[in-house]
């Protein structure tokens, strides 16, 4: 079943990210269906977070798509390379996102290993956030994408999150710090990453 917009419009992003794993995420890039199981997110809670591209309100061309309403993809390129996947949150103007940080193949495993040039499997074929963006074919040209009405463009390019009835237990899903935000001071040492063992 496709995630509806009230999944995404709620106010805590932290427990919006919890919920997302188990949850699939669903492509379509040049006819190529793929899929996979989220296994690892974290969250980022705008204006107040420290780690969070719009903190102190901060909005720029990459960034304004963080305050469109949940439900939206948001995609930036990282160091110039690697387009990483993040899924807006709460309602328009709130600039809330989680990002996708790992999951596990399920459809399209095939698509996946051509695109990642080796065998599904490794240890981090689909872990890292670069790693399921390339894997998934989500490129950062789709930012803006709403993933609630299953969006496509003219060349039939479709991305979404299905609820396929997966709610892992508290006990098999670890809470840490997020990962490479030294940066952010102590909010760096905030709970907001999930893991599922």
């Amino acid at each position: 079943m496709l995630l509806d917009r009230s999944f995404y419009q709620r106010e805590n992003v932290v427990a919006i990210a919890r919920e997302l794993i188990g949850k699939y995420i669903v492509t379509t890039f040049d006819g190529k269906l793929t899929s996979g199981m989220i296994t690892e997110t974290e969250a980022y809670a705008g204006i107040t977070d420290k780690a969070s591209h719009a903190f102190g309100g901060r909005n720029s061309a990459r960034t304004e798509i963080m305050y469109r309403q949940g439900g939206t993809a948001y995609v930036y390129l990282c160091y110039g390379i690697h387009s990483l996947f993040n899924i807006v949150t709460h309602y328009q103007g709130t600039p809330h996102a989680i990002l996708i940080r790992a999951f596990r193949p399920m459809e399209g495993i095939n698509v996946m290993e051509r695109r990642m040039g080796r065998k599904a499997g490794s240890k981090s074929f689909a872990s890292g956030p670069g790693n399921v963006a390339k894997a998934l074919g989500i490129h950062y040209g789709v930012s803006g994408a709403d993933l609630c009405a299953a969006w496509s463009n003219n060349k039939g390019n479709r991305i979404w999150v299905e609820d396929r009835g997966i709610s892992p237990a508290d006990s098999e899903v670890l809470i840490t710090p997020r990962i490479g935000i030294a940066y952010a001071g102590e909010d760096a040492l905030l709970p907001y990453r999930f893991v599922l063992k």
